[in-house]
């Protein structure tokens, strides 16, 4: 009875998480309560999920993620993914998982989704490309990449340890690599012909909080000498990648009329319309610079570590009626002003000769408590404040060092991946990268509680010994077609049950039974621990594998987005293996 119950829960589970019409959080924590309730496990067990050190480990990533992204680090990465990859969709695609999968071959498929997320989601937003349509690939190229070698996943090597205490000779370093690489390369192949086909298009990140206003802002950028943006067409240029609005174009005193078919050329002084955002990434990329910072520059003012803020002109500011030149904003201030913002977006003349009204808004560089004084004498309201100094940056670079640093130390089992990764994301609080109320913010808690709670189910079928019943089933009513049969259901139970259970978890289980089903059908026992092993490592169907989590919230994606380009690709990797398996161990 027990057992049925936790079969009848987890399809309940399922049926849930592909609807999507209640919160996957919500619904993981009803679960919880009804198998406590029903005493099939105890409220300890079922909260022992959270207390795991994955839990740490993704919370932390979190973390780390926003420091880099918040510190402009990832900006730059993404800057020069774009650049070796050249833009091309499928190209991007097929560089990104070969790099990945190759990574991962040697390394935790967590850990190396943890190091791509970043890069990725600043490459998709440098091409104009939703971070959907590239973390899926990213994630499953991680997942695959850890078939190849034996500690390319922790799965291997504990399937590896279960065969020697079965009596049988462990599994070697490079034994399954021929499948494994094959595995990947299939993978890589339908990925970027069949599953980028099935893609969501899915990316609100830009958009801020559900009913927050999107505000774009004008602001004059001048093209460096240099500058790839050189020889562009206005409308399929970098500026529109950026999601711009090229206004206008000044070129040696005159206007240019903007046209698609117009070219960019070196000094062009572009009034542009975009986010705030997007404005502040400007003083990062390399070949454009916002007009007022190289006008700073040149008279020998430097604000690379000053504060940078939206503020709006209330009717009491003395600057309304004037324009910034007329009113020497600059020097009486010790302010600049980036950008410009009204809310009809009508404006298109040169910022320092628009008359200012009461409501326009504005981006200002430069010290906080010059800011404030005009706050305080009610002259401006301060919206928001963003700080993208030098120095910032130059923490993150540092952060991202460290984090590389616990990547190879964790690998390496010198520290656990928890506490190396925990430490990282104290250093980017520590370092002021970012403060502890965005850290907060940038965790994804329902995909925490969404792994927490996974956990506990695996615990439920072990208990209620539903995941024996299952392969007491696939023995019962396959063994006689065969020991080919018996293998196929084997490697469908295994892929199965990683959904509820961790992937080595469910290999575990499954492999006793299958051992003793090939003893018993004179098989080659050894094929059916390859097969179970590789099973347990290739299921993508659902988000429930922890690379999967890590892209699901970033990504937008919803349940049904992994049934719908994760499921061809499991049943891909499951028939290779049924064919490659008896190749390299005959039955």
């Amino acid at each position: 009875m027990d057992a049925a119950i936790v079969i009848g829960l987890l399809l309940v589970a399922v049926i849930l998480f592909a609807t999507e019409k209640v919160s996957v959080d919500l619904v993981t924590l009803a679960l919880l309560c009804a198998l406590v309730m029903s005493g099939i496990i105890t409220v300890n067990e079922a909260f022992a999920g959270f207390g795991q050190d994955v839990i740490v480990m993704l919370g932390a990533i979190f973390v780390i993620g926003a420091a880099l992204r918040e510190t402009g680090v990832l900006d730059s990465v993404g800057h020069v993914l774009a650049r070796t990859t050249g833009g091309h969709p499928k190209r991007i695609v097929a560089g990104m998982m070969a790099s990945v999968g190759a990574i991962s071959a040697f390394m935790n498929n967590t850990t190396v989704t943890a190091m791509f997320l970043g890069p990725v989601i600043a490459l998709a937003r440098r091409l104009g490309i939703p971070p959907s349509r590239l973390l899926m690939p990213l994630a499953f190229s991680s997942i695959l990449g850890g078939t190849c070698t034996l500690i390319g996943t922790s799965t291997n090597v504990a399937v590896s340890g279960a065969m020697v205490k079965a009596g049988m000779d462990p599994v070697g370093m490079f034994e399954f690599s021929a499948v494994g690489i094959a595995l990947f390369g299939v993978g890589l192949v339908y990925m970027m012909f069949i599953g980028t086909r099935f893609l969501p298009e899915r990316d609100r990140a830009e958009g801020g909080k559900a009913g927050e206003p999107i505000r774009e802002y004008l602001c004059e950028v001048v093209i460096l000498p240099g500058s790839p943006i050189i020889g562009q067409e206005v409308y399929a240029s970098d500026f529109s990648v950026m999601e711009f609005q090229v206004v206008k174009i000044r070129r040696s005193g005159s206007e240019v009329e903007v046209g698609p078919h117009v070219r960019l050329e070196q000094g062009d002084i572009v009034l542009v319309a975009g986010k705030v955002q997007n404005l502040i990434r400007v003083k990062k990329i390399e070949g454009i610079e916002i007009l007022e910072d190289l006008d700073l520059r040149d008279s020998g003012v430097d604000m690379r570590d000053a504060s940078i803020a939206e503020v709006v002109l209330t009717p009491r500011c003395s600057l309304v009626g004037q324009s910034l030149r007329s009113s020497n904003f600059r020097r009486r201030s010790g302010l600049s002003v980036l950008a410009l913002l009204r809310g009809d977006r009508t404006l298109s003349d040169h910022m320092g000769d628009v008359t200012l009204q009461a409501g326009d808004m504005m981006l200002l560089q430069g010290s906080y408590d010059r800011i404030r004084v005009f706050e305080e004498n009610s002259e401006m309201v301060v919206i928001t404040e963003h700080a993208m100094s030098h120095g910032a940056q130059k923490r993150g670079i540092a952060v991202l060092i460290v984090f590389a640093l616990a990547v190879l130390l964790s690998s390496f089992n010198l520290i656990p991946a928890a506490i190396a990764f925990l430490i990282v994301g104290l250093i980017a609080l520590a370092t002021r990268c970012m403060t502890l109320e965005a850290a907060y913010e940038n965790v994804d808690w329902r995909m925490l509680i969404l792994i927490g709670g996974m956990t506990a189910f695996g615990t439920a079928m072990a208990k209620s010994g539903a995941d024996r019943m299952l392969a007491e089933l696939v023995v019962g009513n396959l063994s006689s077609f065969g020991p080919m049969a018996v293998l196929a259901g084997f490697s469908l139970l295994t892929v199965l049950l990683t959904q509820p259970m961790s992937n080595a978890a469910a290999a575990l289980v499954v492999l006793p039974v299958a051992l003793k089903a090939a003893e018993a059908m004179n098989a080659n026992p050894r094929a059916f621990a390859m097969a179970v092993m590789l099973s347990a490592s290739i299921s993508v169907l659902t988000p429930f594998e922890p690379s999967c989590i890590l892209i699901y919230g970033p990504g937008k994606y919803r349940f049904g987005d992994f049934i719908k380009v994760g499921g061809g690709l499991t049943l891909l990797m499951v028939l290779m293996i049924l064919a490659l398996v008896p190749v390299f161990w005959p039955l």
